[in-house]
């Protein structure tokens, strides 16, 4: 395959991993998963992990944290690279699946982030100051593009200990910057608005009736926090706003799924600025048969 690398994404409920799988077997490939939550153990319906369809497909970076932890972007990059170099000196064809855009991009960007270690006088002058306090910090130091950085005070100590590295530490700064990735081919598996929004409401209807609350209870029973839980978002946080009294059943099901297709159209606001930031993502219906898609994308890699 001339691509280095294949991207297979596209907003929630578009079915990315069946063709990611179908790909995979057409071009010995492997595939490398772009979810940022599909990496925890013990969070399977409420992330969709679907593992069933991977058959004897191998695929990498699910299921490699506890759940509770908090994943990052650092890692994930470093994680990533470990394991594209592994498929590459086998001779497979890696593929990144999946609709985690800071994810994709990132990579497609060639972002390396080095390891940056904790600085313990910043953090004690920055622990009394409120996250909008921070947010304003932050925003003195760095474009803030990824909303992941401020969405906790936590977070956002630590994105100003990285940039106060990095203006102490200039080469590290420099090993920063993006070395964008030139020959890779980006899939978008595109589906209608209409068509998004029922797959979306059957997935949840049908991921509740296989178990999905029983799933968060019992998350929840090991002893991990609510707000642990909550963090995650969508499916973790309603599931769990219902298992602790704060919401009932009807409530619970009715906010989630408004919540799930207002996720589903950030992505594609993500998608789509990907595009105009310079990455062009090739866009196939959501519906085309699986040997078309797949001869599709084969065909576009060879043209590369």
């Amino acid at each position: 395959m001339k691509p280095s690398l294949i991207v297979i994404t596209g907003p929630t409920a578009s079915g990315k991993t069946r063709r990611a799988v179908d790909l995979a077997k057409a071009v010995n490939g492997e595939i490398i998963s772009a979810d940022s939550r599909q990496i925890y153990r013990g969070m399977d319906l409420g992330t969709g992990k679907d593992m069933e369809e991977y058959g004897d497909t191998p695929v990498h970076l699910i299921d490699i944290c506890p759940a509770g932890y908090k994943y990052n972007l650092y890692e994930f990059l470093r994680d990533y690279a470990s394991a594209y170099a592994d498929i590459t000196s086998r001779g497979k064809t890696p593929i990144l699946c999946g609709g985690t855009g800071l994810y994709v991009e990132s990579v497609l960007k060639g972002l390396r982030l080095p390891e940056v270690p904790e600085n313990p006088p910043l953090r004690k002058s920055l622990e009394d100051k409120t996250l909008e306090e921070l947010t304003e910090i932050l925003a003195g130091m760095k474009a803030l593009h990824n909303v992941t950085d401020v969405d906790t005070a936590k977070r956002a100590i630590r994105a100003i200990e990285i940039q106060t590295y990095y203006q102490q530490h200039p080469e590290a700064a420099r090993q920063a910057e993006p070395h964008p990735v030139k020959d890779a081919l980006v899939i978008g598996v595109e589906i209608d608005r209409e068509a998004r929004r029922a797959r979306i409401t059957q997935r949840l209807h049908s991921r509740l009736a296989e178990g999905m609350i029983e799933e968060v209870k019992s998350l929840l029973d090991s002893g991990i926090p609510a707000d642990d839980l909550i963090y995650y978002g969508l499916e973790y946080k309603f599931l769990t706003l219902h298992l602790t009294g704060k919401l009932s059943r009807q409530e619970m099901e009715q906010q989630l799924e408004i919540a799930i297709h207002q996720f589903a159209k950030r992505q594609m606001t993500w998608f789509r600025g990907m595009e105009n930031r310079g990455f062009p993502i090739h866009w196939l219906p959501y519906d085309l048969p699986a040997e078309e898609f797949t001869a599709n994308v084969i065909s576009m890699a060879e043209a590369m």
